[in-house]
């Protein structure tokens, strides 16, 4: 028994480090040459830089006319808009296809599978919105968005649909609801563990998406955060500080997200998968 205990605290050990080794010290050697003058920078060394350079992050926030301030904006208005078409659609979605069993929801449940393996084609995309008058635009890059995520939201929202008693909904019935007020008064109050996963998963991928925008949404104007780095990699190739710095300003954000609504993202997933 101790023997064991030794086992999984040495696999602890041994999984922290190789956590520290990917994701830790690449941020560290990020954050540390972000803060060099630009010889120091380049020599793209771990240590200490021999004066702190805080200006960097200014003068990131300042190139092009103030961009990253433009490209926060744009990812926000992205990341918002998508996130909540998805929960009212997915949740929706989801909820259909837990309790409705018949050939018709068997043939969109096949759909929305391969929905998850079929990637998307760029060329028609881009007629589609065209014809729609939407390329170039932030609604017409929130429906690529919601087009991309809506098979994966949905099957997340139908795992954990799976937990919530039927009874529930025929108690309902009896008192007099109608479908809609049984689905918005006593079952979407019951997602709000899922409904936290699906915001944070798909914040994160949204925001850190950067090849849509850069078929879907292109100009300067409409730069999203992953984008200006881009702009970043031609303007600043000699000055790996500026360029550290800016994936420092566009990777925090969603990182802090993410670490401080860790928990919730495991505890909605794994409802899901083992209640349905």
């Amino acid at each position: 028994m101790k023997r064991k205990k030794k086992l999984y605290l040495l696999g602890d050990i041994l999984g922290i480090l190789a956590a520290a080794i990917v994701f830790i010290v690449p941020f560290v050697f990020m954050l540390v040459n972000a803060l060099k003058e630009r010889r120091e920078a380049n020599l793209l060394s771990i240590g200490l830089p021999k004066e702190t350079h805080w200006e960097n992050f200014i003068e990131v926030f300042k190139a092009n006319d103030y961009q990253i301030l433009t490209a926060f904006k744009n990812s926000g208005l992205l990341v918002v808009g998508s996130v909540l078409i998805l929960i009212v659609v997915g949740s929706m979605g989801g909820y259909v296809l837990q309790r409705r069993k018949d050939s018709v929801m068997g043939i969109m449940n096949s759909l929305i599978m391969a929905g998850l393996m079929v990637p998307a084609a760029i060329l028609p995309t881009i007629w589609v919105l065209q014809k729609l008058h939407l390329y170039k635009t932030i609604g017409g890059m929130i429906l690529v968005e919601v087009a991309l995520q809506i098979p994966f939201t949905i099957m997340l929202f139908r795992g954990f649909m799976s937990s919530i008693p039927i009874e529930l909904e025929e108690a309902g019935y009896m008192d007099g609801c109608s479908r809609w007020k049984i689905f918005t008064t006593i079952i979407f109050p019951l997602l709000k563990p899922v409904t936290s996963t699906v915001i944070i998963l798909n914040a994160v991928t949204i925001f850190n998406d950067f090849t849509n925008p850069l078929y879907f949404l292109p100009g300067s104007e409409n730069a999203t955060v992953q984008l200006t780095l881009y702009n970043f990699m031609g303007q600043y190739s000699s000055s790996y500080n500026m360029l550290f710095a800016d994936v420092i300003l566009i990777t925090v954000p969603m990182l802090l997200l993410f670490i401080f609504f860790n928990k919730r993202i495991v505890d909605g997933m794994v409802a899901g998968a083992v209640k349905g």
